[in-house]
Order: C-alpha cells, then structure tokens, then sequence
C-alpha cells in the first residue's frame, strides 16, 4: 500500500549558484561518496532527499547525510539509507522506497513513492 509520495524539482544553475557561495552545503546535504559527482547529479539527489522528506511527510527524524542516493548495477536510481533516518523509516513501517530521477533542461527532478506492506490502522477518520 502506498503510504506517501514526494516530487522535487530544482533548478540546476540555482543550486549551483547555491553550492559556491556556501560551499559548506555539499558537506551538509551530501554523503562523501556523493560529494565527488557534478553539479547537476548532486542537484538531482538534493530533490531525491527532498522528495523522499515530502513522501516521508516531514523531515522529523531524517538527517540529509543519512541518505544516500546511489544506482543499482543496470543504472536504476536508489535509496541506502543509514542512522537515525533508517530508524524512522523503519519505524513507520516502510517497506519499499522507489525512487525515479532525471535531469534536463538545466533542470533536475525526483519522485519518490513510499509504500507498506500493511494496512493503516482505521482511525475513523473517513467521512
């Protein structure tokens, strides 16, 4: 069951502008292994971190470099993640995170679903 669902969009030579007049974000936002890739790469992880933070419904528990967005051997884009944001995915009972990621235009995008494999209790919330 889908349990949330994030979408970011950044605007490249912004973040760029971003990263050179604070260089101290790369170490911030990014793990060590990310922080060797281009701009436009690291701009496409910056909305997968945000995307995930949206789908996540928040950013209570997630630390930016406790995510790292890495690819599987054929190139599909993925989440490891680590500490304390491992623990609260873990604890929401968060199964799968899928993750799509693309750049163009000078623009970067993430989307991000969050899914369970559980039904969430019924509160009595519906109408």
């Amino acid at each position: 069951m889908i349990v949330g669902i994030g979408v970011d969009l950044v605007d490249i030579p912004r973040f760029e502008r971003s990263i050179a007049r604070t260089p101290r974000l790369i170490e911030r936002l990014f793990t060590p292994a990310e922080r060797t890739l281009k701009p436009h790469s690291l701009a496409a992880r910056y909305a997968a971190k945000e995307a995930l933070i949206k789908a996540l419904g928040g950013s209570d528990g997630v630390h930016w470099t406790d995510i790292e967005v890495g690819s599987e051997p054929g190139g599909r884009p993925v989440f490891a993640l680590a500490g304390e944001t491992d623990a609260t995915v873990a604890s929401r009972g968060i199964t799968a995170l899928h993750l799509s990621l693309s750049h163009d235009a000078g623009l970067a995008t993430a989307y991000v679903v969050a899914e369970t494999l559980s039904e969430p209790a019924d509160h009595g919330d519906r109408a």
